[in-house]
């Protein structure tokens, strides 16, 4: 077996030659163009490895029974997690970024057009693979047009394949907790929870009523998941407790929790942007600030699992479950 060499392991060559400034190349050396190239290659290698870790779970979620007892759903929280962690990283990561101050920016700012992070392909593709539709984009008219040809035709042929978001709704689907079998004494059982939901309104909160039809029993086009899907989520969240459904809780949150700090990146980067080129456009020409902005309003990606907030209420008025539920010994997803 050949000794393995550590900067032979890492490619350190590749990697520490590929700094190629545009400011040296034009004659006019700009300090801080360093900073920029490290800051964005070093997004994109972890932009790579939040790619790795989303592939690996949504091949978990493409099986017809995500199995419980052999730890996959256990290792999807795992992943997820890590996919957490490194968005925080990447969150903090602006902090170095603004130690540039503008002026040091415009060194070499005009060096780079029409180059932009808007054209990140791995954003992009995570952005597609989480669930993010182009109908669902904001300024989708212009989200493809700074592309290579090329790269728009790869970016366009990920709206006919499944997204994390679609896996999830099957998953939730398949999901046997309401079934009759379970309830062979209540088989109305979802029907019991929106009574003891409606009788626990408030003044001004009437129209509750009618959107816990529309999301649980009738279904609605503006809504991805189905109203089985949101009835198991809903009696997930409502039955955390019980320890079958921790892990499936876990999973629900930790996709919240990416949710959440994409809109945080997404913040700094707006900070970021107004900071240094104020009311400017981007070198990509997007709007700058006012299109990061719409896009962090808007890119809400499993904001259906937020929203089923609105339908919880007291523990205490939770029926108990079944001895068939409690006994079971994993979920039949």
């Amino acid at each position: 077996m050949s000794n393995v060499y550590y900067p032979d392991y890492l490619q350190l060559d590749k990697i520490l030659g590929a700094q190629e400034l545009e400011s040296d190349k034009a004659g006019k050396p700009a300090h801080d163009e360093m900073l920029f190239i490290i800051i964005h290659q070093a997004y994109e290698l972890w932009f790579k490895q939040v790619l790795y870790e989303v592939g690996s779970v949504m091949e978990i979620f493409k099986h017809k029974q995500v199995d419980d007892n052999s730890g996959e759903l256990n290792i999807a929280v795992h992943r997820l997690q890590r996919v957490k962690t490194i968005l925080d990283v990447l969150v903090h990561q602006w902090e170095i970024i603004e130690t540039m101050t503008p002026l040091d920016f415009l060194d070499f700012r005009d060096l780079l057009r029409p180059a932009s992070g808007f054209q990140s392909m791995q954003f992009k593709i995570l952005e597609a693979r989480l669930g993010l539709r182009m109908e669902a984009r904001f300024g989708k008219q212009y989200y493809t047009s700074q592309l290579r040809p090329d790269h728009k035709a790869q970016i366009e042929a990920l709206e006919n394949e499944p997204t994390l978001l679609d896996l999830v709704n099957a998953w939730l689907e398949r999901m046997p907790f309401l079934q009759e079998r379970f309830w062979p004494e209540e088989p109305d059982f979802f029907e019991r929870l929106e009574k003891l939901y409606v009788d626990s309104l408030v003044k001004g909160e009437e129209g509750n009523a009618q959107l816990w039809r529309k999301i649980f029993v009738d279904g609605s086009p503006d809504r991805h998941f189905s109203p089985a899907a949101a009835r198991s989520a809903l009696f997930i969240m409502l039955y955390r407790d019980e320890p079958i459904f921790q892990q499936a809780f876990r999973f629900l949150d930790s996709l919240l929790d990416i949710d959440t700090v994409m809109a945080s990146w997404r913040a700094r980067h707006i900070s970021m942007v107004h900071r240094m080129i104020g009311l400017r456009v981007g070198t990509g020409g997007s709007t700058g600030q006012s299109y990061l902005k719409g896009a962090m309003d808007s890119h809400h990606i499993f904001s259906e699992i937020a929203d089923l907030s609105s339908f919880l209420f007291e523990r205490r008025k939770l029926p108990p479950l079944p001895d068939a539920l409690k006994k079971a010994v994993q979920f039949a997803g």
